[in-house]
């Protein structure tokens, strides 16, 4: 018996499509950028269900004529490229075996088309792959796919489709990266019968990058302008201290193609190397336009990889460009609006706000003048960290607090108005002043020691993405127990209106984009509780004393006595360790003084 087969093609269709049809919203792009290819201006994308009952996207394109349109559900059949030089100068969008026969393996598809000297159109429907019917039928100049009941013939792969909210949250982020790299052409996207948004086109693509990047970057983007080698870099980049927690927010066209490549990516952090807190990505919008023959599209079924035939020269423009776009000042929009705090400082007298023994601010006068009821100001010692090697990870060792009172700990001062210095018995220890009061206010939150709301003088307005807006709007009631209340202010917008009352408000808007950042990532994983977790964990990063901040011996003593009630001292919610312990055994080793 012969234990090789030739698959059917049915069945090659469907694994076909498992490459290119990863989700709903894969669907959208590849019938999105066929109607860009098509010659598009005005483009409709109406979905049901978050695309599981129904996705229909329409176009004012050329359309096609009955025999193109029957070629184009036959698997391998395309007309962007007719030679084997074309394979490797692709300058649409839409090829890489093209996805109408996947699609329709995998769907109850139609597919209604008419050229603009046709006296009528082709109607073209499939089911499972299967052609049902060809007729002649009345259609608008232009091409409407319908795809209904996707998965319906594979119901393993229609068992991981998620929620339709985060279906529809990935659609809506594909319409908004397409939308962002033509904003000459008019997009509306409709969920079960409701626009949710609508991208006018616009005379100049700035426009379209206010609309899209949101109103918090208006007034602060660098304009980015580079033509050198045949490679042309044109586009944005949004002041540093816009970052987010997040690469989502980098918007990357390689010849009119959005993608999602690492190389880019690496160049644009160098760029922003030493201007970023830790932890932060860039904002940036770039359009890259090179050699069609220098750049292999055909690397990835979803066409998001690109691969570069040079690419260190690639890199190299990248960095220069965003470089001397940060450079260059700023500007493009509006100014902020009023009310919305773009600075991350926060005044020293705020950070002990409502926030537990944290009541006395901090002297103008300094560090030093804080010690001296615990040793002379003229004697206070600065204190260097040993090699790391003598450090025992905080797992190793007994709990600061361990078979002792707080009152045996000796407060030396502070190392950099970051790092609290103690003495107890014959031990020095280090403790991370933010880690220590973040793991102190989580506990608070968590156990619901904290509570009550501050109302902001000025409500904070937060322009979201759909996506994002779909997120946040679902955290509401859970985050008003918090103290945090935040109401829809129609379409994607959200009043921020209070924060919990350990925050002081400038921190309004920050947190909210952070909250909404975290989530995004691994929305459709995270479970309910855990979203939540996230976030008081968040309020917390942002309600804690700063690294850099002074602090008095009294503010000392308070959080050291906080750490003594909390279950998990010895490291903060986000697991880094709150304090370090040399002995002075290990001391004395370092110093030679025994061997």
């Amino acid at each position: 018996m012969a234990r090789i087969r030739i698959l059917p093609d049915i069945l090659v269709n469907k694994i076909a499509a498992g490459e290119v049809v990863e989700r709903a919203a894969s669907v959208v792009k590849e019938l999105i950028e066929n109607a860009l290819d098509a010659g598009g201006t005005r483009i409709l994308i109406e979905i049901e269900n978050g695309g599981k009952d129904l996705i229909r996207v329409s176009d004012n394109g050329a359309g096609m004529q009955r025999d193109d349109a029957l070629l184009a559900i036959e698997r391998h059949a395309t007309s962007k490229i007719y030679r084997d030089d074309d394979l490797f100068s692709i300058k649409t969008l839409g090829f890489r075996g093209e996805a109408l026969p996947s699609i329709a393996s995998v769907s109850r598809f139609s597919l209604i088309t008419r050229e603009s000297d046709a006296d009528s159109g082709t109607d073209v429907r499939l089911d499972g792959g299967r052609l049902v019917s060809v007729k002649e039928t009345g259609a608008a100049t232009g091409t409407v796919v319908t795809v209904r009941q996707l998965f319906f013939n594979t119901p393993a792969r229609r068992k991981f489709m998620k929620t339709a909210s985060t279906e529809m949250g990935h659609i809506a982020e594909i319409v908004s990266v397409t939308a962002l790299g033509r904003h000459d052409v008019h997009f509306r996207l409709d969920s079960n019968g409701r626009t949710l948004h609508q991208y006018s086109a616009v005379q100049n693509r700035e426009n379209r990058a206010i609309d899209i990047l949101g109103a918090s970057v208006r007034g602060r983007l660098h304009p980015i302008d580079y033509h050198a080698d045949g490679i042309d870099i044109t586009g944005w980049a949004a002041a540093p201290d816009a970052g987010r927690n997040t690469s989502r927010y980098q918007f990357v066209y390689v010849n009119g193609r959005y993608v999602r490549d690492r190389l880019i990516q690496h160049a644009v952090m160098d760029a922003f190397s030493g201007r970023l807190m830790k932890g932060q990505y860039p904002v940036v919008a770039l359009w890259i336009q090179a050699p069609f023959d220098t750049v292999d599209v055909n690397v990835h079924p979803t066409k998001m990889e690109v691969r570069f035939a040079a690419p260190g020269t690639i890199h190299s423009a990248i960095v220069t460009a965003v470089s001397n776009g940060l450079e260059s000042g700023s500007g493009i929009g509006v100014a902020a609006q009023p009310g919305v705090s773009d600075s991350p400082a926060v005044a020293p007298q705020t950070l002990f706000r409502n926030i537990g023994h944290y009541q006395n601010p901090v002297s103008p006068a300094g560090r030093n003048s804080h010690l001296s009821d615990t040793v002379p100001v003229s004697e206070t010692p600065r204190f260097a960290a040993p090699a790391s090697p003598d450090v025992k990870p905080v797992a190793e060792q007994p709990r600061l607090w361990a078979q002792t009172q707080t009152a045996e700990i000796e407060i030396i001062g502070q190392f950099e108005d970051t790092y609290i210095v103690c003495q107890k018995k014959e031990e020095l220890i280090l403790i991370d002043q933010h880690a220590a009061h973040e793991r102190i206010v989580y506990e608070q939150l968590k156990n619901r020691q904290l509570s009550g709301s501050q109302y902001l003088l000025i409500p904070e307005t937060l322009e979201c993405g759909i996506r994002e807006a779909r997120i946040l709007e679902a955290l509401i009631p859970e985050l008003h127990e918090f103290g945090l209340e935040v109401e829809p202010f129609g379409k994607n917008t959200f009043i921020i209106k209070a924060v919990p009352a350990l925050l002081p408000p400038s921190e309004a808007r920050g947190l909210v984009c952070d909250m909404i950042d975290r989530l995004s990532e691994n929305e459709h994983a995270t479970p309910a509780a855990d979203r939540i977790d996230a976030c008081l964990k968040l309020m917390a990063c942002h309600g804690a004393i700063r690294a850099g901040q002074p602090m008095s011996v009294q503010q000392m003593k308070s959080l050291i006595q906080d750490m003594e009630t909390c279950t998990s001292g010895d490291r903060c919610p986000h697991g880094r360790p709150t304090w370090i312990r040399w002995s002075k055994t290990e001391i004395e080793k370092r110093f030679g003084r025994i061997v």
